[in-house]
């Protein structure tokens, strides 16, 4: 069990005209597998590819074409259900969702909707407020992506794009235990980085690998809770689907414009239609896509390509013992191990590469030291150069000599600073250049004291003055940093000009 206790966030309350409403939702995240080939063929998943390049026999339906499944994105389901603590299903089966659209050239997707390879789960969501949300996990089916229509190259004609038509598809489907907008985006957030930990998504949402299905509904206080005790969705609201968002932002606005909207239709005498929508930013409004379908009617059969496939515990086991340290583990051996505050430890854990730096610049120096450096120095760095930890031009070796540097008190904070730029602008050694280029602090109390007591000696009046002000003294400190040109040991500065000044 790890060691982070959080309280549960209360539920977002939308004032209606007549009465309060609370929001109930839930998520079906739909995450590209990070794999190089197709879930049933060969063909290439890389993205930006010319139009209708990455097409195998199979992906385009040519008749006789029969799908084989690739063990690899298996795999990575797999992994993915380990690491969102889900039961791993051995026995699973693929099934044909029959429906016609112009980029689906089989007229059918494969699917998993009776027999999927990972059942239930759960997911700590923390809210950056000390509170969190346990999100239950229903299941993760794999499935083929369709292809993608293009309607804004011609004013007359639609394209079709086939490259990412039978690329392997996780359905992560939730719990309807999401209380919010808020929620919803850091339950995607959390779910994106548990899966770039695992090297399963990569999470790209601007190119449509990682994009959810907000189902949204409406209750009055208390009736959560009767859903609760008794799993009865007849105490909720009836829920609309809005489809294919893959914006955190427009998640959240999309999620509170279809509230109002179905609490206007209830307070109205009217009921809520059981329907999948679409949001429009540019209005900030949902619109009627179709009716909601149920199972039967895409006509669900299991495929007669596909056998029922049988997976075996000791490949499970492998691939269990395989799993990196995920993103809440990791948060909390730093919070405990290292004396880190939960926000540090949120930063550094954010992504896994920069967890890697910092552990590794912290390896033998105090925690908390290289987090400040690695948080506000680098971090900001990086961020005013629009770069990320892969590119940055301090190694973690670098970084950890700077820190060396201080804690030895060959140099103060402030040429610390200086040096760490020069550092990311040059390059180098961080001691050679401190040697070389003359910065080491001066931590002779003899010239220090030389230093303070011709300042004192040039400044009567602000001596009097600091005298019957001891909080003035700070003047006397700055004057001797700037006469040593920054290099004096401020520490020292500071003990030696209140010695002097009889403070």
């Amino acid at each position: 069990m790890l060691d982070l206790t959080y309280d549960t966030p209360k539920p977002k309350v939308i004032a209606g005209a007549k009465y309060d409403w609370e929001l109930v939702i839930g998520m079906e995240v739909h995450a590209q597998v990070s794999s190089n080939a197709k879930l049933f063929s060969g063909a290439s998943t890389k993205f930006g590819a010319e139009p209708n390049s990455n097409v195998a026999f199979v992906d385009s339906a040519m008749p006789g074409m029969l799908p084989v499944i690739n063990e690899y994105c298996v795999e990575q389901a797999v992994r993915t259900g380990l690491g969102l603590k889900a039961e791993i299903n051995l026995k699973s089966a693929f099934d044909r969702k029959n429906y016609f659209y112009p980029d689906l050239p089989q007229g059918y997707q494969i699917s998993q909707l009776y027999h999927p390879i990972v059942g239930e789960g759960e997911v700590l969501v923390e809210l950056g407020d000390g509170t969190a949300r346990q999100v239950r996990i229903e299941r993760i089916h794999m499935e083929q992506d369709a292809g993608k229509s293009i309607h804004d190259m011609d004013p007359a004609m639609s394209f079709v794009d086939l490259n990412r038509t039978g690329v392997c598809l996780m359905e992560i489907v939730s719990r309807p235990d999401i209380r919010g907008p808020e929620e919803a985006a850091a339950y995607i957030a959390k779910i994106r980085q548990i899966m770039r930990y695992l090297g399963t998504c990569d999470g790209n949402m601007q190119n449509g690998n990682l994009r959810a299905d907000v189902n949204v509904s409406i209750c009055r206080a208390g009736a959560y809770e009767k859903y609760q005790e008794t799993q009865d969705f007849s105490h909720l609201g009836t829920r609309c689907e809005i489809k294919n968002m893959n914006s955190m932002r427009f998640i959240q606005q999309a999620i509170i414009i279809e509230a109002n909207r179905q609490i206007k239709i209830v307070e109205g005498g009217g009921t809520v239609d059981q329907e999948t929508r679409l949001y429009d930013p540019d209005k900030n409004e949902t619109r009627s896509m179709r009716s909601k379908e149920e199972a039967h009617d895409y006509r669900y059969f299991p495929d007669p390509d596909l056998l029922p496939l049988e997976i075996e515990q000791a490949w499970v086991d492998d691939i269990a013992a395989t799993l990196p340290e995920l993103p809440d583990e990791k948060k909390s051996r730093l919070i405990n191990d290292m004396g880190l505050s939960d926000y540090d430890a949120s930063v550094l854990t954010a992504e896994a590469e920069n967890a890697s730096y910092f552990e590794a610049a912290a390896q033998g120096r105090e925690g908390k030291v290289v987090a400040n450096w690695v948080i506000n120095e680098l971090f900001g760095r990086l961020n005013k150069d629009d770069a990320d930890i892969a590119s940055s031009p301090v190694s973690p070796a670098q970084l950890g000599g700077i820190v060396d540097l201080i804690a030895s008190d060959a140099i103060s904070g402030k040429i610390a600073k200086d040096l760490f730029e020069i550092v990311y602008t040059e390059g180098g050694d961080p001691a050679q250049i401190v040697e070389e280029r003359g910065m080491k602090q001066v931590t002779d109390t003899g010239a220090i004291e030389t230093a303070v007591d011709q300042i004192i000696a040039d400044n009567p009046a602000q001596v009097e003055k600091a005298q019957q002000n001891p909080k003035l003294a700070g003047w006397f400190v700055g004057q001797v940093m700037k006469a040593t040109g920054g290099k004096a040991n401020p520490k020292a500065v500071n003990e030696i000009v209140a010695q002097k000044l009889g403070l």
